[in-house]
């Protein structure tokens, strides 16, 4: 596919003062090194019997035709934008809740979520909002993960003094014998609540306990908690990640009577378990 760009109005105002030369189409699209059909649909499309060519109108005619190019907003005009702002606003649906529900209620019209999504970023719900402000964005139950602060932030994956998962035995790389555990946390909805997971690498048995919040030290508790219950041959290497909620490592490796390994910084537990 050969790339195309419009004609620009330094060349609109070429090809009038070439025509008004009277010099064929052939040799003006030569001189301004445009193919002879280009030429002959931009003196036909703005040239009436009443008009002579002008490229100052031929230039405004194409940057209102330009305006209509795109593709169309679907909720500009669309009847279901008042129900998609109650649904939001005061009832507090999720936009695929809002999708699902138009898609029920009305087969022969249908409305992704991120259409909803686009419409929301483009500033289409943002009326008796703050100006300058996130506006409609706010009201979305997600909003991405929040910034930090590089300095004094999250210090995921600064453990210095730990070994790692390289020296872990090679008995549990090769899932050789029961006892050796992955560690992890699963956060609740919103971050309100977490839960602490431990697999072990050859039966995948679990063990799960859920915590108030996710910091090392109820993180330490809990796998205190989980392990005490299993005979000391059941309880061998632990890998967590290198996430802060596993801080305390010193502290229940010493509790739980086991070792711990951490995997490589910015690789989760997840990657060496495939």
């Amino acid at each position: 596919m050969t790339s195309y760009t419009h004609l620009t109005i330094r060349e609109r105002e070429m090809i009038f003062l070439y025509h008004g030369f009277g010099f064929t189409i052939r040799r003006i699209g030569r001189l301004i090194k445009r193919s002879p059909s280009t030429i002959m649909r931009e003196l036909r499309r703005n040239t009436t019997k009443f008009r002579a060519y002008s490229p100052s109108l031929a230039q405004k005619l194409y940057h209102k035709n330009k305006q209509k190019c795109g593709r169309k907003r679907i909720l500009d005009q669309s009847p279901y934008k008042e129900t998609i702002r109650k649904l939001l606003f005061e009832d507090q649906w999720s936009l695929e809740q809002i999708a699902n529900r138009i898609s029920l209620e009305d087969n022969e019209s249908t409305i992704s979520y991120n259409t909803i999504y686009r419409s929301i970023y483009n500033g289409l719900f943002d009326q008796g909002f703050p100006e300058g402000g996130p506006g409609a964005r706010k009201m979305l139950r997600r909003k991405g993960r929040k910034s930090v602060n590089r300095r004094v932030g999250d210090r995921r994956g600064r453990f210095t003094d730990v070994k790692t998962i390289h020296e872990r035995p090679t008995k549990a790389e090769t899932r050789e014998e029961l006892g050796h555990w992955e560690a992890d946390t699963v956060l609740g909805h919103r971050g309100k609540s977490c839960l602490v997971t431990l697999v072990d690498r050859k039966s995948r048995f679990l063990l799960a306990g859920r915590i108030p919040r996710n910091d090392s030290i109820c993180v330490r508790d809990m796998i205190v908690k989980l392990f005490s219950p299993l005979s000391k041959k059941q309880r061998k290497p632990i890998t967590p990640d290198r996430g802060p909620e596993f801080a305390q490592y010193n502290d229940f490796s010493k509790l739980s009577g086991l070792d711990c390994y951490f995997a490589d910084p910015w690789f989760s537990v997840a990657t060496w378990n495939k």
